[in-house]
């Protein structure tokens, strides 16, 4: 084995309340697929930002090529050759996709800039990792699965012998992976290091050679991928043994219903989604599954008058009422948890026990406020319930993992007690113990009567959950399938595929 590329020895970094990474050793060597695994609050995400600059640690040291070195900040690391490309993808939509390639660094001739050999390099790079691309068109004309490769070509261009990956499939479906993956291979093929995070553990064994293990902060370990099955790797990561995990994963969803909560009688909205036949009853969860773009979100908030419906009508209960508007469905006990926690749902400048009331407090309206001490009570006992770490209402939401800022969101519909959850890939970037636990807080909520509407790109969580599947394609509703055993991911994979059930 060569020498790493970049190695850092005994890394600790403390934030207020929080010991992020204590005495963290981690190496990367040139030409390797290396995994970083953990659960939310693990300190992948600062491990990522102490090398690239956004952090600077509190002690220990970093070494790239066999040099010390110190990032100052993102800018100073891409000059170093450490890239990142994030799980939102951070270029100018609104600009072609060779103006992103080459935004502020464009070669110029004679003053002006170069827009010919801007276009010309950009299709020469794309070309490099068999990507067919216009670099002419614009970046939001294409897919999110191309938006993520253009970001890794200019992220590559830059010299890059460090390329971070930052959960860049959790977006895409199973072709977009692919395609990522075989771009993956052939920038390993010419010897640049990637340090990958996923949470899907098929990917970490498809594509990655090891893995480092981090919890609480710490280091658990470095492995080869071959030598690590994936129960002792998720154990690694939990700290649970494999009798407890085996059992996180056995969910069996309520199997009674009840009165109907809901039920949208050719409910659709031009432009969004197709006019919908669908019912939901208490104590039920139904699923809905499609590719990205079938029109799964579309529906969630027409559900929930987050877009109102132009065509049919929503009802709720035995009554016929117009959800037009996120406050109507909140008075009709219906609560939202959106697929973007960060855009639609937390407020990042405020605490973990603000965001936890605040859809409590709106309902009341802000004439009555809620007792000081009631409002305490009520965020202790989520912040134990859902176990929110770190366990202070007064942290800023901010600074929390995915996981956890999730349990937040949960917990501020949660303190409402709604009769109906709809629940947006309420699992998506979050790690596989916290992912459970959500999978069984929402078994426990249909037990004691709640409806659900539960959406999920993963097809084997959706049947796991589900008591009903509704399946999605081209922004229609092309079939409901009974979740009766005889249910497969392979069956609902084809019906997804060309509609029949």
């Amino acid at each position: 084995m060569t020498e790493p590329v970049l190695e850092v020895t005994g890394v600790s970094k403390q934030f207020p309340g929080v010991r992020a990474l204590d005495d963290v050793t981690f190496r990367l060597f040139p030409g390797e697929i290396h995994a970083l695994m953990g659960e939310n609050g693990a300190g992948k995400s600062t491990l990522i930002k102490v090398l690239t600059g956004v952090h600077q640690a509190d002690e220990g040291r970093m070494t790239l090529d066999g040099e010390e070195r110190r990032i100052h900040d993102p800018t100073h690391a891409q000059r170093l050759g450490i890239s990142t490309v994030y799980q939102e993808v951070n270029l100018c939509p609104n600009l072609s996709v060779a103006e992103n390639i080459f935004i502020g660094r464009e070669p110029r001739r004679f003053g002006r800039i170069d827009w010919p050999l801007i276009r010309r390099r950009s299709a020469e790079l794309l070309s490099r990792l068999d990507l067919d691309v216009d670099v002419a068109a614009p970046l939001d004309a294409q897919s999110l699965a191309v938006q993520q490769l253009v970001a890794i070509v200019r992220a590559v261009d830059l010299d890059a012998k460090v390329l971070i990956l930052d959960e860049p499939t959790s977006s895409l479906d199973r072709g977009e992976v692919e395609r990522l993956f075989g771009v993956m291979r052939r920038l390993r093929e010419d010897g640049v290091a990637i340090l990958f995070v996923s949470h899907f553990l098929d990917q970490i064994y498809e594509v990655c050679d090891r893995v480092t293990v981090l919890r609480n902060g710490g280091l658990v370990g470095e492995y080869p991928i071959g030598e690590l099955g994936r129960f002792d790797l998720v154990s690694r990561m939990t700290g649970r043994e494999l009798r407890d995990l085996e059992e996180l994963e056995e969910t069996t969803p309520a199997i009674e219903r009840g009165k109907r909560l809901m039920s949208l009688d050719r409910a659709g909205r031009t432009g969004a989604i197709a006019p919908v036949d669908l019912e939901i009853h208490e104590g039920e969860i139904v699923g809905l599954a499609g590719l990205l773009g079938s029109g799964r979100s579309e529906l969630a908030r027409l559900a929930f008058g987050a877009e109102a419906a132009d065509t049919g009508h929503v009802r709720v209960g035995e009554e016929t009422v117009a959800v037009r508007t996120p406050r109507v469905a909140i008075a009709h006990g219906i609560a939202f948890c959106p697929e973007d926690r960060k855009g639609d749902g937390l407020i990042m400048d405020l605490t973990v026990g603000e965001n936890i009331v605040l859809a409590l407090q709106a309902a009341r309206g802000w004439m009555r406020p809620l007792p000081p001490g009631r409002r305490d009570e009520l965020v202790g006992e989520y912040i134990r319930t859902l176990r929110i770490q770190p366990p202070s209402p007064g942290t800023p939401v901010r600074n929390l993992s995915g996981g956890n800022q999730q349990k937040v969101l949960l917990a501020r519909w949660l303190i409402t007690r709604p009769r109906l959850l709809i629940l947006d890939e309420p699992t998506r970037g979050i790690d596989v113990g916290a992912k459970t636990e959500i999978q069984r807080l929402v078994v426990s909520l249909a037990g004691d009567g709640m409806g659900v509407l539960f959406i999920s790109a993963e097809l084997e969580e959706v049947l796991r959950l589900s008591h009903k599947v509704e399946v999605l394609r081209d922004r229609r509703l092309v079939a409901e399938l009974a979740n009766d055993g005889s249910l497969t991911p392979e069956r609902l994979l084809a019906t997804i595929a060309d509609g029949a059930s």
